[in-house]
């Protein structure tokens, strides 16, 4: 029988065709043909949040081996551009362990102008839960037997209260790393999760808005993914060149210079008649309380907590509220806050406790003690997995250092640290920013923020050589739409719409809670031009954002 070369050609391409396997399919296809599902969001919008929209993204558990795993899934948020758009302005809380997904509605309101040209997207990173869900994300539950069983308190530095300290950063460490999805949970992933958002928004380039942890997220996404890096804005910043865990470590300096040089002289010129019209007076009377109050059945690390991390105005005047109840209780004298912040203290109290400020007693301020059964796996895994890790008896040395100099939060912070415990090695390297992506980025800083420190931001905008908005006098954290600063909003918003980067320059700050003008103190940033009322539109939304923002990062 003959065969023709038509014929042997097609035998032998069928032949070479079975000899030879089929190319791989590739294992990124999946995520990034899927179509977003826009649907309403099941979480409750503000009253004055711009229309937004969710989906859910599906992601590969690990990126370094997609194939591999239980997918995840992130929840994001969009409040779409109201004119003609320029692409999408992705954002991040921080934390780590934010949600996002809530922010796209409030911060698009708050910003129009921008809003005009963009899309605000909001996203839940990876173990974070979806907001407004039962999902709640990566959570470690610590065994109760294995956390301390009375109050504590970290001036005493006997060996046994050390040991009943270290019990919870121990417990907590190793319910954590006991979930198989730990390692997974990490800034590497989360970029990665951030370019796929990227690609399925039908974007070129992602504009980025990140405040404390998310100014991490964002520059390791732009030394990660430069070439897809847009217009970048990081507000209040940790050191992105540096260590993470370092911002963490300044907390104690961070939040004595805040407590000493701006909250204690607020209190004397506001509350002078309960608690000392002078700095000195007001102190005097804060370790008099503080001890009545342990007295009471207030641990005092839990008092002093109270008044670390104090970044936004609601967590402020908190502060506020348990010191001037303690004091009347003290002093058997009713607490009388002035006219101007009288309603502001009392919402505050109401919403942390339940009670109006006049009812805020010690078994009050006790009962809303801190739970250490279940921590934030999320804040956890990320903190202490990007990078390696010091050891406990590091930080015990850091805590001895400390804590004579910055006693707020000094001798509590080095025998908590949970990060001392974490015994797991990072599994990928974070690049620092690439020179090809500087131009793209703004860091925006206020000078006594107690969460991200200035001395952090200033030493990443150096490295990085990128500019730097400081905010004089500003004790806040979360300035950019936040804090109703004219200056501030109006150079991001130039950057943003306009494609016009401001250079290296300050701010004037805004007058604190209960004010109408600014009181200069002296910090790490000269050179104000002028001082400036604050932007008066929107304030409950700007008080309620700031506060989510300032939350998921003390």
């Amino acid at each position: 029988m003959r065969i023709s070369r038509t014929g042997l050609a097609a035998a032998t391409a069928a032949l070479f065709a079975a000899a030879v396997p089929a190319a791989a399919a590739d294992p990124l296809t999946p995520y990034t043909t899927q179509q977003l599902e826009w649907g309403a969001c099941p979480f409750k919008p503000g009253a004055d949040d711009a229309p937004t929209q969710c989906a859910l993204v599906t992601v590969p558990r690990d990126w370094a081996n997609p194939a591999a795993g239980t997918d995840l899934t992130v929840q994001i948020s969009r409040a779409a551009a109201t004119g003609e758009r320029e692409g999408a302005l992705l954002l991040n809380p921080g934390g780590p362990g934010g949600q996002g997904s809530t922010l796209a509605g409030p911060l698009a309101t708050l910003e129009p102008s921008v809003h005009q040209l963009y899309d605000f997207v909001g996203m839940d990173p990876r173990g974070t839960g979806h907001a407004g869900t039962d999902d709640k994300g990566f959570q470690c539950r610590v065994p109760t037997g294995r956390l301390p069983q009375g109050p504590l308190d970290a001036r005493d530095r006997s060996a046994a209260s050390i040991a009943e300290h270290r019990k919870v950063p121990r417990a907590v460490a190793e319910a954590c790393q006991s979930d198989a999805l730990a390692p997974y949970v990490t800034t590497w992933q989360t970029a990665h999760d951030m370019d796929l958002i990227r690609a399925l928004l039908g974007d070129e380039k992602l504009n980025y808005l990140g405040y404390s942890y998310g100014t991490w997220l964002g520059a390791k996404y732009a030394s990660l993914f430069p070439e897809h890096t847009g217009k970048t804005v990081l507000d209040s910043s940790v050191d992105f060149e540096g260590r993470l865990q370092a911002d963490f470590e300044a907390f104690p300096v961070i939040d004595q210079r805040q407590f000493d040089d701006v909250y204690v002289p607020w209190l004397a010129r506001n509350f002078a008649a309960q608690l000392g019209g002078t700095a000195a007076e007001v102190k005097a009377k804060w370790e008099r309380v503080r001890a009545y109050y342990a007295g009471q059945g207030v641990a005092p690390d839990t008092f002093d907590g109270i008044f670390v991390g104090n970044g936004s105005e609601l967590q402020w005047l908190l502060g506020a509220v348990v010191f001037l109840g303690g004091a009347a209780a003290l002093d058997g004298t009713a607490a009388t806050p002035p006219p101007a912040l009288a309603d502001a203290l009392d919402a505050v109290s109401r919403k942390a406790f339940g009670v109006p400020a006049t009812a805020v007693t010690p078994a009050v301020v006790a009962a809303a003690a801190p739970d250490y059964t279940q921590a934030p796996g999320t804040r956890y895994a990320v903190a202490c997995g990007d990078q390696p890790t010091r050891s406990a008896a590091w930080y015990k040395g850091l805590s001895d250092r400390q804590g004579p100099r910055y006693p707020l939060f000094g001798w509590a912070y080095g025998l908590g640290e949970t990060c001392g415990f974490w015994s797991d090695a990072p599994r990928h390297e974070l690049p620092d920013v690439p020179a090809s992506v500087a131009s793209n980025i703004l860091v925006v800083q206020g000078e006594f923020d107690p969460q991200t420190g200035y001395e952090q931001a200033t030493a990443a905008v150096r490295s990085a050589r990128v500019p730097l908005v400081s905010v004089d006098d500003s004790p806040f954290h979360g300035q950019y739409a936040l804090s109703g600063n004219p200056c501030v909003d109006g150079l991001v918003n130039v950057f943003l719409t306009k494609n016009s980067r401001p250079g290296t320059t300050t701010c004037p700050g805004v007058p604190l809670p209960g004010e109408d003008r600014v009181y200069p103190v002296a910090g790490p940033v000269r050179g104000a031009a002028s001082v400036q009322t604050r932007l008066s539109t929107e304030d409950s939304l700007r008080n309620r954002v700031q506060d989510e923002v300032s939350a998921v990062n003390r």
